[in-house]
Formats: structure tokens, C-alpha cells, sequence
């Protein structure tokens, strides 16, 4: 794997109920900011998104939001934008066009907890690899066993014989944020 300098975040735009979701998410920015990797993420301001990209920041980290055009009137342009100043701020035409952008600005990807967003962004990424559209790494941190639906989705479609056991080699699963940090170096 080559060194990676870039890596692309998908992750919630709400913190949810376990604060260990958030606390993970500010010690993935400040590690991130510390061995000066920078960050592609959503662009969002709230929930493990804004946490994440704070923290980074905080640290003199490098952080750019990729957001579309709705998403930017909606979350942040009535807002008067950010609470902090990210390094670069992206609005596209529409979320195509954003995951496309966040694909090829990446070296890697690191998915958090998050929704359907979150989930969408990262089995895009793990489709691509199976299709051999990039060989870049995928980072599922499986934090308090919060994938662990997904794994047993894919379990469920080997077993069906929809897909191989090979799907597993797509992306890497990690059990805690010190696991997910060392594979990331």
C-alpha cells in the first residue's frame, strides 16, 4: 500500500447516541492533522462530520468539504456558514458529482458510524474496487459493533451465492479506532 496522503471520511451528519462514535471521531482529526494526512470529507458542520473536521482543524489540520449545492443552502448557507474555516469548501452541481470529486481527491477511505448517506458513500467505494475501478483502501471502523449488520448482509449474500467470499478482501474491518490507526500507517 502506498503512503497515504489523502483520505476521504464518510461518516454522519448527526453524532448519534453513543458519544464514543464522537469522541473517535475528534481523535481520527487530530491523529489525521498529526501525521499530516488531509481530509476530504462531506462539508457538513454538525453531528461526526463537523466533530471530525473541528478537531482536525484544531490540530493544523488540512480539511476540505465537498458539498452540493442543495446541501450547501440548506445546511450551511442559512446558517452563515461554518463556525470554523475548513481549508477548502467545494459546492457541486449535485451528490454525483460530490462523490465522484471525493473519489478522485482520495488515497484512501475511512468510514465511521453514520446513516444512509454514510452507507451509500462507502458500498459505492467498495463496488468500484470489486469492479476494479481503483485499488485504493477501504476503512470500516466497526466501532461498539456498529457494521455489524453489514457484515452479516454480505455473509448473507456469499451464502446466497450473489457474491464471493472475495467481497471481504474489498475493504478492512476494524474493530476499534488504535486497530483502524495502525493499518492506516
Amino acid at each position: 500500500m502506498k503512503k497515504i496522503k489523502t483520505v476521504c471520511i464518510y461518516c454522519g451528519s448527526k453524532a448519534g447516541k453513543n458519544p464514543e462514535f464522537e469522541k473517535s471521531a475528534k481523535e481520527l482529526g487530530k491523529f489525521l492533522a498529526q501525521n499530516n494526512i488531509a481530509i476530504i470529507y462531506g462539508g457538513g458542520i454538525t453531528g461526526l462530520m463537523g466533530a471530525m473536521a473541528s478537531s482536525a482543524l484544531n490540530h493544523g489540520g488540512k480539511v476540505t468539504g465537498i458539498i452540493p449545492q442543495h446541501l450547501y443552502d440548506f445546511e450551511l448557507k442559512d446558517k452563515g456558514g461554518t463556525d470554523f474555516k475548513i481549508t477548502d469548501l467545494i459546492i457541486t452541481k449535485d451528490m454525483h458529482e460530490r462523490k465522484k470529486m471525493m473519489y478522485e481527491k482520495a488515497d484512501a477511505f475511512i468510514t465511521l458510524s453514520g446513516s444512509i448517506g454514510t452507507l451509500d458513500e462507502t458500498i459505492e467505494m467498495i463496488t468500484w474496487r470489486q469492479l476494479k475501478r481503483h485499488s485504493k483502501p477501504i476503512f470500516i471502523l466497526n466501532q461498539d459493533h456498529y457494521w455489524q449488520p453489514l457484515f452479516k448482509l454480505i455473509d448473507h449474500l456469499i451464502s446466497e451465492e450473489f457474491t464471493t467470499k472475495a467481497t471481504k478482501e474489498l475493504y478492512i474491518r476494524c474493530n476499534s479506532l488504535k486497530e483502524l490507526l495502525q493499518k492506516l500507517l
